[in-house]
């Protein structure tokens, strides 16, 4: 009797759990209960679900310096049922120290324009803070443009980049969206690699030669060793003229620099930087008499001690001059002379050893 009992308590607990797992059925149809989905606006339709950010093409070679701008592109994939407005930002896993003299990058370090989904393109602006020691801040950052929420972004980013850009290496960067209570909806990396580019015109340098016929050719630096000049640019004629032509300083790509020349009676004339590249030199100011007594005469930035430029002059008897800190007045300024700086100093003799000075 007992074992009766026990096969029966079994059967009746076993109809229960099948009964529990079986579905209801009214007359002979089957009903299932419906899952309760809750859709808050401006949140996703699943709750803690977050989309992803995928660059296109791999990593992006941002170049420091003239070239231009490249553009950075990915898509953002949102979660289903994602309302309201999406803001998004890309931070720079980056932190900007502060030298003694300020800012190791400028504001504008990096300029870019934005675009999602094929609108126009709009400025948009990079904050690029700098930190002292104590000091916390958030890394540098681009706020994107704030659009309507969808399935997809896809966003478009230019970056035209200086040279203080290489402080910021090759960074991956973080992509962030939210929705308009703040909620991340879309999150991921893209990979940015800042490389030397072509310097700014005021930091290459210029080379200058003069032809048999007297003409001036201006070679301007490129910034790339394996192709060192720009084509020469024609300066003008008349310079055969000139039996000693040197610079006063080191002339630049971006037209500044200036050169001193002495003509076939002795007189030295100054030619002025203009900063202007496509005529690089103003009308020359005439300094004075008497150089024919030199057989060499070399101007050198480096030798000084402020912002005057330096000349060297050898004479025929070999000793070497120096006039310091030369500075050229124009005409107006302190009277219609011009005229070199200090008087010249005695370096020391013997230099007749050599065949060229420079």
């Amino acid at each position: 009797m007992e074992d009766l009992l026990a096969r029966v308590r079994t059967a009746v607990v076993a109809a229960a759990w099948v009964a529990a797992l079986a579905p209801l059925t009214f007359g002979g149809a089957t009903a299932v209960a419906a899952p309760v989905t809750t859709t808050v606006a401006g949140t996703a339709a699943e709750a803690g679900s977050v989309g992803t950010v995928v660059q296109e093409g791999g990593r992006l070679t941002v170049p420091a310096g003239e070239e231009g701008a490249v553009t950075l592109r990915f898509t953002a994939t949102l979660p289903a049922g994602t309302q309201g407005p999406v803001s998004a930002v890309l931070r720079l896993p980056t932190t900007l120290v502060a030298s003694a003299g300020g800012s190791p990058v400028s504001k504008d370090v990096i300029r870019s324009t934005c675009a999602v989904n094929g609108a126009a393109y709009k400025a948009c602006l990079w904050d690029m803070p700098y930190v002292r020691a104590g000091e916390e801040k958030d890394p540098p950052s681009l706020t994107l443009p704030t659009v309507t929420a969808a399935d997809t972004l896809a966003y478009a980013v230019t970056m035209d980049a200086d040279r203080t850009a290489l402080v910021l290496g090759h960074p991956d960067a973080r992509v962030e969206l939210k929705d308009s209570t703040g909620t991340v909806v879309a999150e991921g990396t893209v990979g940015l690699d800042f490389v030397p580019g072509t310097p700014p015109p005021n930091r290459r340098g210029a080379l200058h030669g003069r032809d048999k016929y007297g003409v001036l050719w201006r070679y301007e630096g490129t910034g790339d060793v394996t192709r060192p000049f720009a084509p020469r640019e024609r300066v003008g004629g008349g310079w055969n003229a000139y039996t000693v032509v040197t610079p006063l300083d080191s002339p630049t790509a971006g037209g500044t620099g200036s050169l001193v020349a002495r003509d076939r009676a002795g007189v030295l004339w100054y030619y002025e930087g203009t900063g202007d590249p496509a005529a690089p030199f103003a009308p020359r100011e005439r300094v004075g008499g008497g150089w024919n007594v030199y057989t060499a005469i070399v101007g050198t930035a480096e030798l000084g001690r402020d912002d005057n430029p330096d000349l060297v002059a050898r004479d025929a008897a070999g000793k070497l001059w120096l006039y310091q800190g030369v500075r050229f007045l124009k005409p107006g300024s302190y009277g219609d002379t011009v005229v070199p700086g200090p008087t010249r100093s005695l370096v020391g003799g013997g230099w007749n050893a050599y065949d060229l000075v420079f």
